[in-house]
């Protein structure tokens, strides 16, 4: 019809809602984890330690909620302009981040249960989170445990590298091309500041 204005594309607020709540969880995992490791032994390390992995278990729970709500609602399309390479490198972003993002807080959770510290998992002082099942045989906890805390460290880092590359690409899309693709995932309001 002449004259009608066509709309952005968006994401449902579902998506947005669990979109902004796991960067939050991660920003604060990242940050806890790496603060957490350069701490002395004591209590605001304990502390620290606790809110890692309740923000770990969080990040968890967030996802697999994502990737259901994903298979049930599809993403608004990439701009139709956009290089075929571009969107390969983005859908293959995505699926880094989902892959971390399950790889991370389960690993975590690992680790966990195979310290020889057998310390509790207590999802912000509410309740605690019971250990995976591990070997009984020590030998081989210690081996998991010094895999997984690897594995573990390397995950993390890669996030951090992976997370720098997806806000650099958010503004690249949002100051330079300034297409739809970051207005998608922000409320009404907002998008409309970003677009004028």
């Amino acid at each position: 019809m002449e004259g009608t204005v066509e709309r952005d594309p968006r994401y449902g607020g579902v998506a947005m809602a669990l979109h902004w709540l796991t960067a939050a969880a991660i920003l604060l995992m990242l940050a806890s984890g790496i603060a957490m490791t350069r701490m002395e032994p004591g209590m605001t390390a304990f502390n620290l330690y606790q809110w890692h992995k309740a923000l770990g278990i969080t990040v968890l729970a967030l996802t697999l909620i994502r990737i259901l709500w994903r298979f049930t609602h599809r993403p608004p399309a990439l701009p139709a302009a956009m290089p075929h390479w571009e969107k390969t490198g983005a859908r293959l972003a995505h699926l880094g981040f989902y892959l971390l993002l399950l790889g991370l807080p389960l690993s975590g959770w690992l680790l966990v249960s195979v310290s020889p510290l057998n310390l509790p998992t207590s999802w912000f002082g509410l309740f605690l989170i019971p250990h995976l099942p591990a070997p009984a045989e020590m030998a081989t906890r210690q081996m998991l445990n010094d895999w997984t805390e690897q594995a573990h460290v390397l995950a993390g880092w890669t996030l951090l590298a992976l997370l720098v590359l997806h806000v650099g690409a958010a503004l690249r899309h949002s100051l330079i091309l300034r297409d739809h693709v970051v207005r998608s995932m922000l409320p009404r309001w907002i998008a409309a500041k970003a677009k004028d």
